[in-house]
């Protein structure tokens, strides 16, 4: 590794503080390290663009929490850097450092000690007559739903274009492995190691109880289509980016092509972050 990039968590002052012990310690060993223009200019450093430093780097360090690396995931798409988590953030299950670790982690990143774990992602394809008129990629989910005031929704699925069934509830989420610990474990959702090749389907809150969550093979391809006229519809990707829908419109999703590859730097495993995170085992 000759170039490191840092993409950092907005409004929040902990990761320029961090940077300015970071990146003298790193180029000491010798390594190129990229920022963020607005970074850059608070340290007197060269800045680059967000979306840009992925395709410049070896390695891309994530400073913040789960939702900026979601977003570093949607700008590191198709590029060859893995992604380094260090969590300033609140829950951090992606996150695979913290702040008092994060020397130790770069450390052994340098070393070439840390395996990479590949992530599947999913894309959404949104269809108004027969036309692409929008398209997705997304780590943890695709969620259709409806807003707070609006009546219940039905959304007709079907699998490999083989019907499902038709969703009466409030919305519906598609979500991967990683984001099995997000929206929909709240949703009552199963919880997938992060590696799993597996899609989830999970409604939120079914007007049929015996509407259960349903995993899937990530080689079946998903199609849901809004079948009832009603305002303030919503598709969302990661819960970041997305549009609003209206009756007749089709949502195709799909595993992508691309993966986020995600540093192992060994400070703490899946199941560690599990028992952490939800607090089993706690009285």
């Amino acid at each position: 590794m000759k170039k490191i990039g840092f993409i950092c968590k907005r409004g929040m002052k902990e990761p320029t503080d961090l940077l300015r012990e970071i990146a003298p310690w790193l180029g000491e060993r010798g390594l190129r390290v990229f920022v963020e223009t607005d970074v850059a200019s608070v340290l007197g450093m060269e800045g680059f663009a967000t979306e840009d430093i992925p395709r410049l780097v070896d390695l891309v360090v994530v400073l913040g929490g789960d939702g900026t690396m979601i977003s570093a995931a949607r700008y590191a798409a198709g590029c060859a850097a893995p992604i380094m988590g260090v969590n300033l953030g609140g829950l951090g299950f992606i996150t695979q450092s913290n702040k008092g670790g994060i020397f130790t982690a770069l450390e052994r990143a340098l070393r070439g000690d840390c395996p990479v774990e590949e992530r599947i992602m999913l894309d959404a394809l949104l269809f108004r007559e027969a036309e692409e008129t929008s398209r997705f990629t997304a780590l943890n989910d695709i969620v259709i739903n409806k807003g707070a005031r609006a009546r219940m929704i039905e959304i007709e699925a079907a699998v490999q274009g083989l019907y499902l069934t038709t969703y009466r509830a409030d919305g519906l989420i598609i979500s991967t492995p990683t984001g099995s610990t997000a929206y929909s474990l709240a949703a009552g959702g199963p919880i997938l190691y992060p590696t799993l090749g597996c899609i989830v389907i999970t409604p939120i809150c079914p007007h049929v109880l015996t509407n259960r969550p349903l995993v899937l093979p990530d080689d079946r391809s998903i199609r849901v289509t809004l079948t009832n006229d009603i305002e303030k519809v919503y598709l969302s990707s990661d819960g970041q980016v997305g549009c609003p829908l209206k009756q007749g419109d089709v949502v195709e999703i799909r595993k992508s092509a691309h993966v986020t590859r995600i540093l192992d730097t060994g400070l703490h495993d899946h199941f560690e972050l599990l028992r952490t995170k939800l607090k089993w085992g706690e009285r």
